[in-house]
């Protein structure tokens, strides 16, 4: 009995404290500003004390704050994004980069079939098809029935007939397939650019606007085959021109083949610029809408406006050029800066009743102008000069402005020298094409440069310009992360309470129940 003791003496605290206990005041709530915690405590939870541990009800009927908290941003966070979803619909709010990337590969591609439809014409191989086949032209003659068939298309022709009647099958060969080298990289163009349009739209990756202007130029695409072979039909009947001059195609046909070509090519790129800015924009929209304002200011008003009147000075004078090169007018007055005798043709040659179809001579001074070569070549280098003398004034007038020199952006200013180095280099190819008779690479290159100018001024535009609806977006962005940083703080307040509530349980837990 004696051996008994010292083991019941050990058991004896371990039984009070587990089983002499009054579960009533346990179940009691107890204000837990009597606990001496080392944290404010505004919180009650009943505590019920099982065997030696503390347990809390798995099964409560009220949940915790947090729990409460994370299903309140859940349900608001839903909300805002059906709502977001409903406004936006189909399309996004801006079309993404890769679309961008694609724009400005198929701009480089007209611009190539711009410069090879050049080629074409300037070796006269643009008459060789008779026939427009969009879909089994495709493929070249493959068998030598085939060649057999289409020279003697060709034959029928008012080009072979006064110009190549000497010509064998294989010289034809050779022009044939510059022509439909041509007519080929043409559909290449058009699929190249209607596939990926409907499969970026398809994907959401254009916006509604940008998904119209896709719809635009893939019709102009369209409508520039349709204007190739109406240019081309031109020059395969005697009626069409006058009789006993030079067989070729109509210059105001080949004018409106050319400038189609330079309005869907600076669609492209402008759009494809545009893409890029809008998405670089909108990464940064404080930085950004201070440099649109600061863009926006009236000490850049003329500038900018300077800029699109340059952009149309220099396609006026290109689309000048297609009738200089339908006309064959660079063959006549191949001297510079003098035309014969003086700095113009005499009066009389420039105005020449010749041209003129109505007996009243109404048409006199527009058929001139559009018709007579000598005034059509006055007309282009006036031009010319004009757009030479303008970039440089322009560039004069952003180098030593002092107040424009300062605003004026560093990338805006490199694109403006770009544009001035350009315009050296086409009007050195047009003077060179004109004193050497129209060489063909010489003629080719003077008209990439044209190209090659309106893109330079195209791309200065899209450093300087302010589209109203990238800067619409730019405004929407800077209004969206103010309310997010606004509903982080919040939350971050709601986590910090949280966090002190969960440190108070984590207390009770430790320090066991309250006592008295």
């Amino acid at each position: 009995m004696t051996s008994i003791l010292p083991g019941l003496r050990r058991v004896t605290p371990r039984l009070a404290r587990d089983f002499f206990v009054c579960h009533q005041c346990v179940k009691q709530v107890r204000p837990l500003g009597k606990l001496q915690l080392p944290i404010k405590s505004n919180l009650a939870r009943t505590i019920r004390f099982n065997s030696s541990t503390v347990t809390f009800p798995k099964n409560s009927t009220s949940s915790s704050p947090l729990v409460n908290l994370s299903q309140t941003i859940e349900k608001e966070a839903a909300g805002k994004g059906a709502e977001k979803l409903r406004k936006q619909g189909f399309f996004p709010e801006t079309t993404s980069k890769p679309v961008a990337y694609w724009l400005l590969a198929s701009a480089a591609s007209v611009f190539g079939i711009v410069v090879f439809g050049g080629l074409t014409r300037l070796t006269e191989s643009g008459l060789s098809i008779t026939e427009w086949k969009p879909v089994t032209g495709s493929l070249p003659p493959l068998s030598a029935a085939d060649w057999e068939s289409e020279f003697e298309k060709y034959r029928a022709s008012p080009e072979f007939k006064l110009l190549n009647a000497h010509m064998t099958i294989e010289e034809f060969k050779k022009i044939y397939f510059m022509e439909w080298g041509h007519r080929l990289w043409g559909r290449f163009v058009g699929l190249s650019f209607v596939i990926p349009a409907i499969y970026f739209v398809s994907r959401r990756k254009v916006s509604a606007n940008m998904s119209l202007r896709l719809l635009g130029i893939s019709t102009l695409i369209g409508f520039q085959g349709f204007l190739g072979w109406y240019m081309v039909k031109s020059g395969l009947h005697d009626d069409l021109f006058a009789p006993g001059s030079h067989p070729r195609v109509s210059q105001y046909r080949l004018t409106a083949h050319l400038g189609a070509a330079f309005v869907c090519y600076t669609a492209m790129l402008w759009n494809g610029l545009q893409i890029l800015r809008t998405n670089s924009l909108l990464q940064h929209p404080t930085t950004s809408h201070a440099q649109l304002t600061h863009l926006s200011s009236s000490t850049l008003s003329i500038f900018r406006k300077s800029v699109f009147g340059l952009a149309l000075l220099v396609f006026i004078t290109a689309m000048s050029g297609g009738l200089v090169a339908g006309l064959d007018a660079g063959m006549i007055y191949n001297e510079f800066p003098r035309m014969g005798v003086g700095l113009t043709p005499p009066k009389s040659e420039l105005w020449s009743s010749f041209y003129s179809r109505k007996e009243d001579q109404s048409d006199l001074w527009w058929r001139n102008m559009l018709e007579n070569p000598s005034l059509v070549q006055l007309d282009h280098r006036i031009l010319a000069m004009t757009t030479f003398t303008a970039i440089l004034a322009l560039w004069a007038y952003s180098r030593f402005n002092p107040r424009v020199r300062a605003a004026l952006p560093p990338n805006g200013r490199k694109g403006m020298l770009g544009v001035v180095h350009l315009v050296l280099l086409q009007a050195s190819l047009g003077i060179g094409t004109l004193i050497y008779l129209v060489p063909t690479h010489l003629a080719a290159t003077h008209q990439a440069g044209s190209l090659a100018l309106l893109t330079g001024v195209v791309v200065l535009g899209s450093r300087v310009w302010i589209p109203r609806a990238t800067w619409k977006l730019v405004q929407k962005r800077i209004v969206m992360v103010a309310d997010a940083k606004m509903s982080s703080g919040a939350r971050n307040s709601a986590a910090r309470k949280v966090s002190m509530q969960g440190q108070e349980f984590k207390a009770i837990k430790e320090m066991g129940p309250p006592r008295n």
